[in-house]
């Protein structure tokens, strides 16, 4: 099977000049359907920026589910394998399930009802010694402390990503990776973000870093690593590509796919029905609450990348604060998850056409180049990048057959909402 990659000019940024720039990817969180978004952008970027390899930049920093597809990367994952393995669903080697990220934390939750006698002793001998100083109900709040620490446990991720990086050549050691990979997370304790890859924290497997890093508070238990807790790095900083200009990165790509949802804009857009975001319940108000916190502090910090670094380059790609569908998207349906990482690959696509004129002389720095015929090809999709080059009236018939299947994916997604809304 073809890996998908297509040919591109092998001379790298800046040989010509004798003066190689260094370059950084920096991924975002959101979740298992903000990393099914990012490899959707990552493969548009990857056909439409001329004289870069996504499989050989000089710094990669992941965080959440972007250090999952950064990890990938780096251990030489293309990112049309990336799109068969978690979108499409066509590995043997390693076949992906997203439930690995949903198991139920049945120990953590066994813990937690085993210690309620005890604080019910607790509470009431507190009560009956001083039943003055509060009242029996203030004296049994005591018993929030037998709500687990988080309802899921992903030491499954932990071991998949650890067959995963010892077969094939891949490595788990960071210490073995030809370039360099950063993963974020937070210390639960010291509420400091670490960089594990970075000296004293090289020696933690890839494949625990990621689970750590991966490990969104309340959804899932903290991650225990030589006696310290961590829990999602975006708990400090929703991007960190800061990490890569420290450690020399001139150029940073950088892909947020957490944007809060502008609901009015997104009703305008036909994408969101009227009332849907606070109807729908709790998971997508609280959805909309962390994604609003973590998407202003890191405005905050691109802002002062200006200052900090004057002489470095960010490019930053991220969704439309209309777009709705990645709050609908459903991580266990193979039919949404490919409806996900198409919409990504067009809107990126998108992004590019609109910011030519301001992206290219930055990009022409580092001696990459927009490819305006894939980008300027309407009937291009996803699925039609992986097959190749293939003759054109193949590609356009694959291509009306996805564009048909997105339309028809974009009108379940409404038609959902219009009956949740009934």
């Amino acid at each position: 099977m073809s890996n998908g990659k297509m040919t591109k000019k092998t001379q790298p940024a800046n040989a010509a000049s004798g003066n190689k720039r260094r370059i950084g990817l920096a991924l975002g969180g959101g979740g298992p359907i903000g990393g099914i978004y990012e490899i959707g952008a990552l493969r548009a970027l990857d056909e439409a920026l001329e004289g870069l390899d996504f499989n050989d930049l000089d710094v990669y920093v992941g965080v959440n589910s972007g250090s999952f597809v950064a990890a990938h990367l780096v251990n030489q994952v293309t990112t049309a394998q990336l799109c068969r393995i978690f979108v499409r669903n066509e590995s043997e080697l390693h076949p992906f399930h997203p439930g690995v990220f949903y198991r139920p934390a049945f120990a953590e939750m066994g813990r937690r009802l085993l210690a309620i006698p005890g604080l019910i002793t607790t509470a009431l001998t507190r009560f009956f010694h001083n039943p003055y100083d509060q009242s029996l109900l203030e004296a049994l709040a005591i018993l929030a402390q037998a709500a687990p620490a988080g309802l899921f446990n992903n030491e499954g991720l932990h071991y998949y990503l650890r067959r995963a990086f010892t077969m094939l050549g891949r490595t788990n050691d960071f210490r073995q990776l030809k370039r360099q990979l950063f993963i974020v997370a937070a210390d639960v304790e010291s509420s400091k973000s670490v960089c594990f890859g970075a000296p004293g924290f090289d020696a933690v497997p890839i494949s625990k870093a990621i689970q750590a890093s991966t490990a969104s508070a309340g959804i899932y238990v903290p991650v225990e690593i030589d006696g310290h807790y961590y829990v999602d790095g975006t708990l400090c900083k929703g991007l960190h590509a800061s990490v890569a200009f420290d450690h020399q990165a001139d150029l940073v790509l950088a892909i947020n796919p957490q944007v809060p949802l502008d609901a009015t804009a997104a009703m305008k857009a036909g994408t969101l029905a009227a009332g849907e975001m606070t109807r729908s319940g709790m998971p997508n108000v609280l959805a909309q609450t962390y994604r609003t916190m973590v998407h202003s502090r890191m405005q905050s910090g691109i802002d002062r990348y200006a200052q900090d670094y004057p002489d470095k380059d960010i490019v930053l790609f991220e969704p439309s604060s209309d777009d709705a569908l990645l709050f609908g998207a459903n991580v266990f349906s193979f039919e949404s998850r490919r409806l996900l990482c198409e919409h990504a690959y067009q809107a990126t696509r998108r992004d590019l056409r609109l910011r030519a004129a301001e992206l290219e002389p930055k990009l022409a720095k580092y001696g990459i180049a927009l490819r305006h015929d894939y980008l300027n090809d309407a009937d291009r999709t996803v699925s039609t990048s992986l097959f190749g080059e293939l003759p054109q009236a193949t590609l356009k018939a694959k291509s009306q057959t996805q564009k048909s299947r997105l339309a028809a994916g974009l009108q379940s997604v409404t038609g959902q909402t219009e009956k949740a809304r009934s």
